[in-house]
């Protein structure tokens, strides 16, 4: 699980790298803020097919080879970077890196329902995806020092280069037969990954479950993406937060989110095994978490820094506690004949939402403020455990011999 946390993590430093040294690329090649949101979209469009797309090979073809072929074909993207020189050139790099780390989550989600019993799934699905954290927190602080010390060219390089190692070792070193060895005969009976039954994809997108997972995508990873995009912007225009000082913060939020994606699976594993209740320990981590998105709602009516960061501070965790038992449901329910797709389809379809809403933000934004878009990220998380509640009233494992079959 330690190589999975490193994946993310590198996904997360590899995507934003871009975000922070493009203050110098700017200058140098003369980008404007248009060809800069050209770059960006030619990342997302990548990320939506591929996130996808890599669910369902990974599900065909497994972690190992899945996630490591995903890894290195982001990182020699990164890589890359270092040699471009036009708009052209980085909205190609930033669409190949797209393709790549689309097969980071799909990837990191299969090698858990592969390798971990059920009883600590949640734990390790947000260990897992908690590197993406990990790679937001370091990515300011390393970028910086590496563009002072090497230009902005050499960043692309070393962190490529970081990837590339990561894929040797991924690949060299054989699966750790521990876990494996800890799933009883029951845990193989009742996960639903029978093999000999694979599944069709029109079949399962006739299962009502997965549509909720996907409409659910749909709904909030557009709140993550002006979270990541926007409050730079919105602290420096609404609350006159300087850059420096946006650079000293702005990390805090993303530790909590990360603290949380591990306590939110430990939380869940922990009733889980206390209980026996899948329902009842992944919803009640959810329903937690989607009462404290309610404080994004109260960022906007405050002058005060510390508050505000506090505030963001809740929101993040809250959604790392989400994030992580919503994909240990989708983990509960498909188990691993199928888990990686789900992940996959519900993943583009959140890139395809950010795709279209990100946009329409800065229009809400420039008319308006930022608040209906503060309210929006206050208000949609306890809509959606409701929605999720009504439509999967009992988290429960679908066979896979009823997914290859099912008319």
């Amino acid at each position: 699980m330690f190589m999975c946390f490193i994946a993310t993590g590198l996904s997360f430093l590899d995507r934003q790298v871009l975000s922070i040294s493009i203050i110098e690329i700017r200058e140098e090649l003369l980008f404007g803020n248009t060809d800069y949101g050209f770059i960006n979209t030619s990342f997302l469009i990548g990320y939506a097919i591929m996130f996808t797309l890599g669910g369902i090979l990974i599900d065909k073809f497994g972690s190992k080879l899945g996630l490591g072929l995903s890894v290195v074909l982001w990182t020699v993207a990164t890589f890359m970077h270092g040699f471009a020189i036009t708009v052209v050139h980085f909205a190609f790099l930033r669409f190949i890196l797209g393709l790549g780390e689309g097969g980071a989550f799909p990837g990191v989600i299969k090698a858990v329902v592969e390798w971990v019993p059920k009883k600590n799934q949640a734990l390790a699905i947000g260990f897992a995806i908690g590197g993406s954290a990990f790679g937001a927190v370091i990515a300011p602080p390393l970028t910086v020092m590496l563009m002072n010390s090497m230009g902005w060219r050499g960043v692309f390089f070393v962190v490529g280069i970081i990837g590339l190692i990561w894929s040797i070792f991924w690949f060299v070193i054989p699966k750790s037969s521990k876990y494996k060895k800890q799933l009883s005969e029951a845990e193989k009976t009742t996960i639903p990954s029978i093999p000999g039954h694979p599944y069709k994809l029109t079949n399962l997108l006739k299962i009502k479950e997965v549509w909720v997972f996907i409409v659910i995508r749909f709904l909030l990873d557009p709140i993550f993406y002006f979270y990541m995009f926007w409050i730079p912007k919105f602290l420096n225009e609404t609350k006159n937060v300087s850059l420096d000082m946006i650079g000293d913060l702005f990390w805090v939020p993303f530790l909590a989110l990360g603290f949380s994606n591990v306590l939110g699976g430990y939380l869940s594993d922990t009733i889980l095994k206390k209980t026996g209740n899948v329902n009842l320990s992944r919803k009640l981590a959810m329903g937690i978490a989607a009462l404290l998105t309610i404080a994004a709602i109260f960022v906007q009516s405050t002058s005060s820094i510390a508050i505000i960061i506090t505030l963001l501070c809740i929101a993040f965790f809250a959604h790392g506690i989400w994030i992580t038992n919503y994909i240990t449901s989708i983990s509960d329910i498909f188990g691993r004949s199928a888990s990686s797709t789900i992940v996959g389809l519900s993943g583009s379809a959140g890139a395809i939402s950010s795709l279209l809403i990100n946009p329409f933000m800065g229009v809400i934004i420039a008319k308006f403020s930022y608040n209906p878009l503060w309210v929006y990220a206050g208000i949609m998380y306890p809509l959606a455990f409701i929605l999720f509640s009504v439509f999967v009233p009992r988290i429960k494992a679908i066979d896979s011999i009823e997914i290859s079959t099912k008319r």
